[in-house]
């Protein structure tokens, strides 16, 4: 029997979310490598497998816990080609995820592991934030031209 179900219940949410995120950024690696943007597809491939590490991690604690994993849909996505309306769904992706992931916080406050990995993936993800405000802002002060040229 499973020692916390709201605690696995939430685990479960996170790891379905990261699934999704990081298929969509495995997808989007491979729009921007056909683009020619080489680095983009490389930086999109290194955020899905770093994700698919995450959901490993939280999969794991599921199971400690004595939890059934579930493999769950997700809704339909967009895919971009446009590199500005992907960074600007990408902002607000982790500003959402951000704010549900801190809001389970407290399911975690009695698993010091859960807790100190959540923790953990909460400040990976405020940094990719930070990261993709930092390259709109780029894009704003260098023109979208001038910044693809960074990115082949």
């Amino acid at each position: 029997m499973a020692k916390n179900i709201a605690e696995i219940q939430a685990l479960q949410a996170v790891v379905t979310g990261l699934s999704a995120q990081s298929f969509s950024h495995r997808v989007h690696g491979l729009v921007f490598g056909a683009q020619g943007l080489t680095k983009l597809a490389d930086k999109y491939a290194a955020h899905a497998d770093e994700e698919m590490t995450w959901v490993e991690k939280f999969v794991n604690r599921i199971l400690d816990l004595g939890g059934e994993v579930k493999l769950e849909g997700t809704p339909a996505a967009t895919v971009y080609t446009d590199i500005v309306a992907y960074l600007e769904a990408e902002k607000q992706v982790s500003i959402d995820g951000i704010a549900q992931v801190t809001k389970l916080m407290p399911v975690f406050a009695e698993d010091f592991v859960a807790y100190e990995d959540m923790k953990a993936y909460l400040i990976d993800e405020d940094g990719d934030l930070q990261e993709t405000c930092k390259e709109l802002d780029v894009i704003k002060l260098i023109g979208l031209k001038n910044w693809y040229a960074t990115q082949l």
